[in-house]
C-alpha cells in the first residue's frame, strides 16, 4: 500500500505490485489460449516501466508515429500500428517502426500499400473491419456508431480482400466483458468469416477489460480457445489497454482552499479534473475517492472537489468525508493510471502532476517531475 505522505503532490503513483497482479492474469490468459495480448500506448504509455512489462508481454500497438517510435526504442521491438488517417509525410516513420501496418479504409491501402511493397520490409498490412454492431453505451466511445468513419464495413468490401491484405482487424469493445466479445464474435464471423481462410492474423482490438474483479476470465479463455479451434491458421492478436493498468494506481492531490457558495463547500485543489483527468467529465465518471463516501451523507462533512484551472466546469461532487476538510489535507483519486496521463493537457499553465511507481520494495521512485519549460516548449 502507497505511503501517502512519502509521495509528492500533485503526483500520478503506480503501484509495482498492482502491476504485476495485472500483468500476471494478462499472461495467464495468453498462455492459456495462444493468443498474443499486447499493450495499447493509447491508454498508457508509462515507458519507465516498460522494463516491467516486457517480463510479461512482447509487443505493443500505436496509433501515432511518436507511440510506434516510443514501441520501437521503448518496448524493443516494431509496433502493431493502426491509424485512422496517414499522410505522405508520416508513412515512411511507420514504416521504420512498425511490423504491422492496419489501414482505416481501401482507399488508404491502395494509396500507401505500393510503399510498403517498394520498401522491401517484411511488414503485415491488414484492414480494420467495421461489424456494424456494438455494446458500447457512450457515443463518445462507439467505434460502431452508425456512420462512423472507422473502418471498412462489410458492404464496402465484397466477396475478396485486395493483394496484400494479411490480416484483419476489429475494434468495437471499450471496458467490455467476455460475453460482449462473445455477441461481437458472432457478428463479426456472419460478416467476415468468409475471409478468414485467406488470412494470416486477427486482431480483436482492445477494450477488454480481462483485470476487473467481475471478468469472467474463464469464460474469455474458453471462447478464445474455440474461436481458435474454428480458424487454427489465424494468429489471434489482442490489445487492450485499460486493462493492464486498471486500478493500478492513483492521483495524489492536495487541498488548496475551501470555499462555499450557497451552501455549497468545494475544495480547490492543486489538480484539474479538465487537465488531469479528462475522462471523468469527457465519459463522465465520478471517481471513487480514498477514506470518502462516494455519495454525500447527511450530517456528514461534504464537499465538491474542484479543479485548479480557471473552466467554470472544472469541478465534480459531491462526497463526504468522516472529518472536515483543512487546507494542506491529502486527496487520493483512486484508478487514475489508465487514460490519464496519455490524455493530460497542461490548459493555463495548470501544474502537470509528477509521475512515480511505488516500487515493491515499498519505496517512492519518481519518474518524472515537470516544470515551467517544459509548459513553455509546447507553446512555441
Amino acid at each position: 500500500m502507497i505511503d501517502i505522505l512519502k509521495v509528492p503532490s500533485p503526483c500520478f503513483v503506480m503501484e509495482e505490485d498492482l502491476l504485476r497482479k495485472n500483468l500476471a492474469l494478462i499472461k495467464s490468459v495468453s498462455d492459456r489460449t495462444g493468443v498474443e495480448i499486447i499493450l495499447a500506448f493509447k491508454a498508457f504509455a508509462m515507458w519507465k516501466s516498460f522494463p516491467i512489462f516486457r517480463e510479461y508481454i512482447d509487443h505493443s500497438t500505436a496509433s501515432s508515429v511518436a507511440e510506434a517510435q516510443l514501441a520501437f526504442e521503448e518496448m524493443g521491438n516494431p509496433a502493431h500500428t493502426y491509424a485512422p488517417a496517414y499522410t505522405d509525410e508520416d508513412f515512411p516513420l511507420f514504416m521504420k517502426y512498425s511490423s504491422h501496418i492496419t489501414f482505416n479504409s481501401l482507399s488508404q491501402f491502395e494509396r500507401f500499400y505500393p510503399q510498403v511493397l517498394s520498401s522491401g520490409k517484411n511488414i503485415k498490412c491488414g484492414l480494420r473491419v467495421n461489424p456494424e454492431y456494438s455494446v458500447v453505451d457512450t457515443a463518445l466511445y462507439n467505434p460502431s456508431s452508425p456512420g462512423s468513419r472507422l473502418g471498412v464495413t462489410s458492404s464496402k468490401l465484397g466477396d475478396t480482400l485486395p493483394e496484400g491484405i494479411t490480416g484483419l482487424h476489429m475494434h468495437n469493445l471499450c471496458e467490455n466483458n467476455s460475453y460482449d466479445l462473445e455477441k461481437t464474435l458472432e457478428v463479426l464471423e456472419n460478416k467476415f468469416g468468409k475471409f478468414f481462410g485467406n488470412i494470416e492474423w486477427l486482431n480483436l482490438g482492445g477494450g477488454h477489460l480481462m483485470t476487473h474483479k467481475d471478468y469472467d476470465t474463464d469464460h474469455l479463455v474458453n471462447l478464445l480457445i474455440s474461436f481458435k479451434k474454428r480458424y487454427p491458421n489465424l494468429e489471434i492478436i489482442m490489445e487492450p489497454g485499460s486493462a493492464f493498468a486498471w486500478e493500478t494506481g492513483v492521483l495524489v492531490a492536495t487541498v488548496a482552499d475551501i470555499v462555499e457558495n450557497n451552501g455549497v463547500k468545494t475544495a480547490m485543489l492543486n489538480v484539474s479534473f479538465s487537465c488531469h483527468m479528462p475522462d471523468t467529465l469527457e465519459m463522465p465518471y465520478k471517481p471513487r475517492i480514498r477514506g470518502a463516501y462516494q455519495e454525500p451523507v447527511e450530517g456528514k462533512p461534504t464537499y465538491r472537489m474542484g479543479g485548479n484551472s480557471c473552466l467554470s466546469g472544472d469541478f465534480m461532487g459531491d462526497w463526504s468525508f468522516d472529518y472536515p476538510l483543512k487546507i494542506g489535507d491529502r486527496i487520493v483519486f483512486e484508478d487514475m493510471i489508465h487514460y490519464t496521463t496519455v490524455k493530460t493537457t497542461m490548459f493555463n499553465g495548470v501544474s502537470h502532476p509528477s509521475i512515480g511507481i511505488w516500487t515493491s520494495e515499498n519505496e517512492f521512485k519518481l519518474y518524472r517531475k515537470f516544470g515551467y519549460e517544459d509548459y513553455k516548449s509546447r507553446m512555441s
